[in-house]
């Protein structure tokens, strides 16, 4: 009755809906529920909301490892999916580790100084070590 979609199939206003789907399906497991934001709101595409009421998380949602300047200082929370994992960090906290394990290749390759950003589409084993901390 139902058909299973093809995820490289999807536009990029889908997967970012799919993806929103399974981060917040994940992230009921901790307690969270999620509301979707129509504008990025402080460079938040959504905000996650914990069952204690005390607990609000803003949430920058990508389809891999990024850093960006314009995220910088706003207590941003970055999420993304790597194979069958998805992983949630602290932008400005994990922008300093990796600073510090690759701080001349990254904070002087020519995406970070011209463009703010700098993105993994592909997590090395080094990488996967320094974001098993915040695997969801």
């Amino acid at each position: 009755m139902l058909d299973k979609i093809n995820y490289d199939d999807l536009n990029s206003r889908q997967k970012e809906t799919y993806n929103f789907q399974k981060v917040s399906a994940v992230l009921a497991d901790y307690g969270f529920a999620t509301i979707k934001l129509n504008d990025d709101w402080q460079g938040a595409d959504f905000i996650a909301q914990h069952i204690n009421g005390e607990r609000y998380l803003k949430v920058q949602l990508k389809a891999r490892l990024t850093f960006d300047k314009k995220y910088l200082e706003k207590d941003l929370q970055v999420c993304f999916p790597y194979k069958e994992n998805w992983y949630l960090y602290n932008h400005d906290e994990l922008l300093n580790v990796f600073l510090n394990h690759y701080g001349d290749s990254m904070a002087v390759s020519k995406s970070w100084l011209e463009e703010g950003t700098y993105t993994w589409k592909t997590l090395s084993r080094k990488n996967i070590k320094l974001l098993e901390h915040f695997k969801i």
